[in-house]
């Protein structure tokens, strides 16, 4: 099982104990707000605010806030985010890029250096993670009554280069160009995935002592609850060891 399929286990497994599922939910706002006001209110002529509502009913946000949402997005005094992103190094090289949704930049920049600084990393420059990591679309979706076999001939059709069934959940991804093929695949297959997102996949990842690997995790941790950080990437190999400390 690959490494951002386990982290996508931990992070699924977070949400579903997690109480304060209005952080969840406030990060699926803020997607919807970007993509509203790049691409309107309407969903069946805006692929990103698609994505985003779909992605609001994977972490169970009721129609009525998503609804909400979306015409609080369309007023004029509504806030802008921009979206940002920073790449840095946790102790002993593991490579971690940060994805944000901010109304605040320097505030943002100022915290996650902080977040860096204090657990003994550092933050670098865009593109110091360039050869780290890869976009790719990942689409994670329950089991239910599916047919796998019927299933994985369709899906390698519209781009499929992995599909892992794990825990009741499947995941699926494809390459960066072929992220709406599938979106597209889903929809006609009337599957609706918990999550569907351009994510960055390391090429390789790399294997700490357990006691070094939860340090950088804790890291992860602090960054990922961070009200402006949208999505956390990272290259440390989630070993069967360090999966059962955890």
């Amino acid at each position: 099982m690959s490494g951002h399929s386990k982290w996508s286990t931990i992070k699924r497994k977070k949400g579903a104990a997690d109480a304060k599922r209005s952080k969840m939910f406030s990060k699926v706002i803020k997607e919807i707000t970007v993509a509203v006001k790049e691409g309107g209110p309407d969903p069946a002529a805006n692929p990103r605010l698609r994505l985003a509502i779909a992605n609001a009913k994977g972490v169970n946000m009721p129609k009525d806030n998503v609804q909400r949402a979306i015409n609080k997005a369309g007023d004029k005094d509504s806030t802008n985010f921009t979206e940002v992103t920073y790449e840095g190094y946790a102790p002993h090289g593991i490579g971690i890029f940060v994805e944000c949704t901010t109304d605040n930049l320097q505030r943002t920049v100022s915290n996650v250096r902080s977040y860096f600084n204090k657990f003994g990393g550092s933050l670098g420059k865009n593109g110091c993670l360039s050869f780290v990591f890869e976009r790719k679309g990942v689409f994670t979706f329950p089991v239910g009554d599916i047919d796998l076999e019927e299933l994985e001939l369709e899906l390698i059709d519209a781009g499929a280069e992995d599909i892992e069934e794990n825990e009741g959940f499947i995941t699926v991804t494809t390459a960066m160009e072929d992220f709406g093929n599938m979106m597209k695949k889903l929809e006609e297959l009337n599957i609706e995935p918990e999550s569907a997102k351009l994510e960055r996949i390391p090429l390789n990842t790399e294997t700490l002592p357990v006691e070094d690997a939860q340090k950088v995790l804790k890291l992860i941790d602090i960054i990922e609850d961070d009200d402006d950080v949208q999505n956390v990437y990272h290259n440390l190999e989630l070993t069967d060891e360090l999966m059962a400390e955890l």
